[in-house]
């Protein structure tokens, strides 16, 4: 299958020292991917030097004169940035020339200007950002993490559908476990709008476990989390977190004496496969779900191989047509209701 993707090379903590390595990770790895690099053409053509030509000839420069900063507002981006990468790398998607559109950049930025440009699809109020979260017992889709700090029950029962269908698409998943996330798994725990979201998945076709606590997301109870965004970023960044400390604890108890250093070096392969596990870039890729289009948020920190990882989240939903798969679970769930 051919795609073609759209990356914002200049989002991003870092931007084209990172994207273009990415992009080349990409290429190697799938046979049909061509890109779209768009940024600031001069320095995409001198970092474009260091691939071979068969890689070349299988990015096409955009140039953007514009980039969107990590500090603009949303509202600002959308109104003031209209010639950034991120615009048009968006613009592309809208245009039919990509299949898809990835960015390192402004979550908040990247959100505003993919839904006023692409719409949402019919039914869909608010699009949801979609990510997996690493468990014990596999990987857990979780939404929404961030767009959206305060939703409704029935936004939320939006949101179950969009993660099932996503999970089901590339997760090969027949029928996912859906659950929402509250402060206990008794029916009586939660506020009034989780209780309401657990009516409307009740009476729905989708598969629904029930509640869950913020343990069970790391422990793979679930295919799909649900919560609003504001919930879902602290859970999101928090566990980020841990996962550095434990790290960063590894390293300090390792490193304490010369006993312990000669314990790491027979520990190294344990430690190793442990770290890859829980690294957060081995799960990078976020998708903007309820979006007339594919757009996938990328950690702004993310290194080659991580950004790569985004990539291949945009190449999956692509190869399984996830936007129309929504539209179409989305339209017959809101007449079942």
């Amino acid at each position: 299958m051919e795609i073609s993707i759209a990356l914002d090379v200049m989002g991003g903590d870092v931007g084209l020292a990172v994207t273009i390595p990415a992009a080349q990770l990409a290429l190697n790895k799938h046979a049909g991917l061509s890109l779209y690099l768009v940024g600031q053409e001069t320095e995409i053509a001198r970092h474009l030097a260091r691939l071979s030509s068969s890689e070349q000839s299988r990015c096409n420069i955009v140039h953007a004169p514009q980039q969107v900063e990590m500090d603009d507002k949303p509202s600002s981006a959308l109104r003031n940035r209209r010639e950034s990468s991120m615009r048009f790398a968006i613009d592309l998607v809208k245009d039919g020339r990509a299949h898809a559109a990835v960015s390192a950049g402004n979550t908040g930025a990247l959100m505003a200007i993919a839904r006023f440009v692409l719409k949402t699809i019919p039914g869909i109020d608010r699009p949801a950002i979609c990510g997996l979260m690493p468990g014990t017992n596999g990987v857990t889709h979780m939404l929404d993490l961030g767009a959206n700090v305060d939703s409704s029950s029935e936004e939320l029962f939006r949101f179950a559908v969009m993660g099932s269908v996503l999970a089901s698409a590339i997760g090969d998943k027949e029928n996912p476990t859906v659950a929402l996330l509250n402060i206990g798994e008794e029916e009586i725990k939660g506020n009034d709008r989780v209780k309401q979201t657990a009516s409307l998945l009740e009476a729905s076709e989708l598969n629904y476990f029930g509640f869950v606590e913020g343990d069970d997301i790391f422990k793979g109870t679930v295919d799909v989390v649900v919560c609003d965004g504001f919930v879902g970023n602290v859970a999101l960044k928090s566990s980020e977190g841990v996962a550095r400390m434990l790290t960063q604890f590894a390293r300090d108890e390792f490193g304490r004496n010369l006993f312990r250093k000669l314990t790491a070096i027979f520990a190294k392969p344990a430690l190793t496969a442990m770290r890859n596990r829980a690294d957060p870039g081995r799960y990078n890729g976020a998708s903007l779900l309820g979006l007339k289009g594919i757009v996938v948020k990328s950690h702004g920190g993310a290194d080659a191989a991580s950004l790569a990882n985004a990539i291949d989240v945009a190449v999956v939903e692509i190869e399984n047509n996830v936007p129309d798969r929504i539209s179409d679970h989305i339209e017959r769930f809101l007449v079942a209701t």
